[in-house]
């Protein structure tokens, strides 16, 4: 039937094809960002779900280089106290020659100022060591912050390295100036070296911990990225077939309403 007030083929055609280059123009979008989630008006459930582990991503990554940072604080203590183990290692072979009690006054003074030398260059070690401008040995725990994003997902890491120096391994007061002061000295240093041991010890334990930590981060990241990726990432192939399909009803959309366009010219034709 030809009327001449509404062209309804017309119109049902213009719906058609604006629909149709509607789904073209998300399918573009799609190809040319890769996302099905390129704006919050395209599939927002996943919009909202990529968001969400985008955010879990990004805490995961920095708390993995906080475990990486804090493995370089133990790791540089631990360097720190291997040296002061040889330097005690030298003291006690200074402090053995000078029990003997068959050195000269020289002889022991000489040893004496080597041994003192040790003790400076062991709280010299405990001052200086730092890592990224912090000193490492301090009473001040070094706390390691975990988490993943989430309420519950929070852990915290805490080891105290504590501080380094003669005085703090009990070295202080120690001379070699006598075979008895020398004997004493020696007890001192064995002490001393259990102490660095038991150290060395607990700060390893804590590096293997901050190593587990980062590694069971790092399997998440991949595993969150793996899962992120699944949401938005487009199917390309599917893509591209689809924008194959909406080219050709676009152009048979057009030809419709080219066609719509000309029987609305026939009622005017009826007229004339």
């Amino acid at each position: 039937m030809l009327s001449a007030l509404n062209n309804i083929s017309q119109l049902v055609a213009e719906n058609a094809l604006s629909s149709t280059q509607a789904s073209l123009q998300s399918t573009l979008t799609e190809l040319s960002t890769g996302l099905t989630t390129s704006g919050a008006g395209s599939n927002p459930a996943a919009v909202s779900i990529a968001d969400g582990l985008g955010v879990n991503i990004a805490a995961l990554t920095q708390s993995s280089q906080n475990a990486s940072n804090g493995v370089g604080v133990l790791q540089t203590a631990s360097g720190a106290l291997s040296q002061v183990t040889s330097l005690l290692n030298q003291a006690t072979t200074i402090a053995s020659e000078a029990a003997s009690g068959s050195l000269s006054t020289a002889q022991s003074t000489a040893l004496n100022t080597q041994f003192q030398s040790i003790l400076t260059e062991i709280t010299q070690i405990g001052s200086t060591t730092n890592f990224n401008g912090s000193s490492v040995f301090s009473a001040t725990p070094l706390t390691v912050y975990l988490t993943d994003g989430t309420t519950g997902g929070a852990t915290t890491t805490s080891t105290t390295v504590g501080t380094l120096s003669a005085t703090t391994l009990s070295l202080n007061s120690d001379t070699l100036s006598s075979s008895t002061a020398a004997q004493t000295a020696l007890a001192a240093i064995s002490a001393a070296v259990a102490t660095v041991a038991a150290s060395l010890g607990s700060i390893g334990a804590s590096v293997n911990q901050l190593t587990a930590d980062s590694s069971v981060e790092n399997t998440e990241i991949t595993n969150l990225t793996a899962a992120q990726n699944n949401v938005q990432d487009a199917d390309i192939g599917t893509t591209v077939s689809q924008m194959t399909e909406y080219n050709v009803l676009e152009q048979t959309g057009m030809a419709a309403l080219s066609q719509a366009n000309s029987a609305q010219q026939n009622v005017l034709k009826l007229l004339q």
